[in-house]
């Protein structure tokens, strides 16, 4: 994997920048964010952003992904890694791509998407689990879904999101279309409302 640059905001300015020898967007610190970019977009929506962007902005086409820094509850601004683009796709990104970061036993712990087996909503929060731990995650279950990738995710019940790749069998269930049991045992119901858009997704 290529070095990627680092990019350090507060919340209306760079404070900190240290370019990589594969990408350099010639930023300065104590220059104003720029509108649209993937920090900006991080620190306006407060959550993390992994997203590709074209030369408009900093004269060079590269791929960033962004994560707020927050302090006693409070936003503070957000580091930014970017990384280089080859021929208009996304490249050298981390090899298991982004992550959620989840609050469990007195620390924080990151979790690769691939790991995650499913979400729960739980009071205006959401629980996460994984292969080898489970935690709370600041943010609701919706708003979660917008940033998650819709390759590997879909939304089963109001209260669910599951990765579709930790499914290991679907059962008819009486109480909801049907019944996930997932690759740790969990057993999760599909409501009716979403029932189709899963068979049409897995193709049965």
């Amino acid at each position: 994997m290529k070095l990627p640059s680092v990019v350090i905001a507060d919340e209306e300015r760079y404070v900190y920048y240290r370019p990589s020898p594969f990408i350099d967007l010639r930023i300065r610190p104590g220059d104003p964010i720029k509108p649209d970019s993937v920090t900006e977009k991080a620190l306006r929506l407060n959550r993390e952003v992994a997203e590709p962007r074209d030369a408009r902005l900093f004269g060079v086409a590269y791929f960033g992904f962004s994560v707020p820094l927050s302090e006693a509850g409070r936003r503070r601004g957000a580091v930014t890694l970017v990384f280089p683009l080859a021929d208009g796709e996304r490249a050298a990104l981390p090899p298991k791509g982004p992550f959620l970061t989840v609050w469990s036993r007195e620390r924080w712990i990151p979790i690769d998407f691939e790991d995650v087996i499913f979400l729960e909503a739980q009071n205006r929060k959401t629980f996460v689990r994984a292969r080898d731990v489970q935690g709370m995650h600041r943010e609701s279950l919706s708003s979660l879904e917008a940033s998650l990738p819709a390759d590997r995710f879909a939304r089963i019940h109001r209260a669910y999101i599951v990765n579709v790749r930790q499914i290991a069998e679907i059962h008819p269930y009486p109480h909801s279309a049907l019944l996930l049991v997932m690759r740790d045992g969990s057993r999760l119901p599909v409501s009716r409302t979403y029932a189709p858009l899963l068979r049409q997704r897995l193709g049965f």
